[in-house]
C-alpha cells in the first residue's frame, strides 16, 4: 500500500502546484466587480470621471456631465450634493478631474470659459482654496470621457498640485496651493517633431502618479507609450516602454505626419486612457482598449488585467483605498485587488 500513498501524496502535490502557477504569459486576469454604488445611485449620475473614498467611508463622485460632486454615505444609503455647477469659487464648471488627498482633502480641476482652475475642499465640501493656471498656448483636448492635457493630468498630494504642462518646457509642474510654481521636472521627450512645437508638445501629453511609497511616475498617454519613475528629488530613476499584444496594432499605425485639427492644431489621439498606483507602489495604466497593465516598484509587467462589470469596463478612473480595494468608473464600480 506504501506504493499507493506515495502516488496520491505526489498527485496531491502536484495538483497543488498547478492550482497556484502564476498565469502564462499573455494571460488575461478578469477582475470581477465585489461591489460598489447601488444601481439606483448610478442611474442618477450623468458621466461619472471620478470615484474616491475617504477614510471615514464616504465616497465622492464626480459627474463631469451634471457639473456636480455628489457625496454618498458609507453605507451607500444616501447621495448628496458636495459640489455644484457654478463659475464662482466653490463650485465646479466643465471638471475633469477628482482627486483625493491622504488627508481627506479633495481637489477638482474645472475650465470654467476655458480658464484651467485647481479648486481644493474639505470633505464636507467647504472651499479651502483654489487659483487659475497660466494660460496655455494649446487648446483644451477632449476626446470621449478624456480631457488628454492641462487640467485633465491634475494630481494633489494634500499640500500642492501636480500638472503636465509641456509648454513650460519640462513635463510635470508643482503647483503650491496659491498657485505658486515649486518646481518643474521630467525632460521633454525627443519626438523628431522638436521643429513642430505643436505636435512636439501634443507627443508629451501625460499624467503625473504621485507613488504613496515615494517619489512619482510619468505616463505618457500620447505617441508610443511609455513611464518613467522620479524620486522624490525629482531625479529620473528609470523609463519603460508600455508594451503587449493589447498594443501591437495601435502601435504599428501610429501615423509619422499628424494633420492639423480645424486647421489649428494637430490630432493626437491618446493610446493611454488613465492610470493610478496603489498602496504597494504598483503602478496600474489603463489602455484606450479595455486592458490594464500592471507593473510592480521596479518597472516589470506583472499582470494584464480586464474589469468585468455589468460588462467588461474600459475606466475613465480608477482609485485606490486604503484597504487596496480599487474603484472604477463607469459604472462606480468595486473590486478587491489581489
Amino acid at each position: 500500500m506504501a506504493p499507493v500513498r506515495v502516488g496520491i501524496a505526489c498527485a496531491l502535490v502536484l495538483s497543488s502546484a498547478v492550482r497556484v502557477a502564476p498565469p502564462a504569459p499573455g494571460a488575461i486576469d478578469t477582475l470581477n466587480a465585489t461591489g460598489g454604488l447601488p444601481a439606483y445611485m448610478v442611474g442618477q449620475l450623468e458621466d461619472a470621471v471620478g470615484f474616491v473614498q475617504t477614510t471615514t467611508g464616504e465616497y465622492l463622485v464626480l459627474d463631469r456631465r451634471a457639473h456636480t460632486v455628489y457625496g454618498v454615505d458609507a453605507a451607500r444609503t444616501a447621495m448628496r450634493k458636495v459640489l455644484q455647477i457654478g463659475t464662482e469659487q466653490g463650485h465646479v464648471l466643465g471638471p475633469a478631474v477628482l482627486a483625493l488627498s491622504p488627508e481627506d482633502t479633495f481637489a477638482v480641476a474645472d475650465a470654467p470659459g476655458g480658464a484651467q482652475r485647481m479648486q481644493y475642499f474639505a470633505a464636507s465640501g467647504h472651499t479651502l482654496g483654489g487659483f487659475y493656471l497660466p494660460p496655455s498656448p494649446g487648446a483644451r483636448i477632449t476626446i470621449g470621457p478624456l480631457v488628454v492635457n492641462g487640467v485633465g493630468s491634475m494630481a494633489f498630494t494634500g499640500h500642492t498640485f501636480l500638472v503636465n504642462r509641456p509648454e513650460s518646457g519640462a513635463l510635470i509642474s508643482e503647483f503650491d496651493t496659491v498657485g505658486t510654481v515649486l518646481r518643474q521636472f521630467g525632460a521633454l521627450r525627443r519626438t523628431g517633431f522638436e521643429r513642430d512645437p505643436d505636435v512636439h508638445l501634443a507627443l508629451n501629453i501625460g499624467l503625473p502618479l504621485v507613488d504613496p511609497t515615494g517619489g512619482f511616475y510619468f505616463v505618457f498617454q500620447t505617441g508610443v507609450p511609455v513611464f518613467q519613475k522620479y524620486d522624490a528629488s525629482g531625479a529620473l530613476l528609470y523609463e519603460r516602454h508600455i508594451e503587449g499584444p493589447e498594443l501591437d496594432a495601435s502601435i504599428r499605425s501610429l501615423p509619422t505626419d499628424w494633420p492639423k485639427r480645424n486647421g489649428t492644431l494637430p490630432f493626437v489621439p491618446p493610446l493611454i486612457r488613465t492610470a493610478a498606483v496603489d498602496p504597494s507602489g504598483r503602478l496600474w495604466v489603463s489602455l484606450m482598449e479595455p486592458f490594464t497593465y500592471v507593473y510592480d516598484a521596479r518597472g516589470e509587467k506583472t499582470r494584464t488585467v480586464q474589469f468585468q462589470g455589468a460588462g467588461i469596463l474600459a475606466p475613465a478612473s480608477i482609485f485606490f483605498t486604503r484597504t487596496n480595494r480599487l474603484l472604477v468608473t463607469p459604472g462606480c464600480y468595486e473590486f478587491t485587488v489581489k
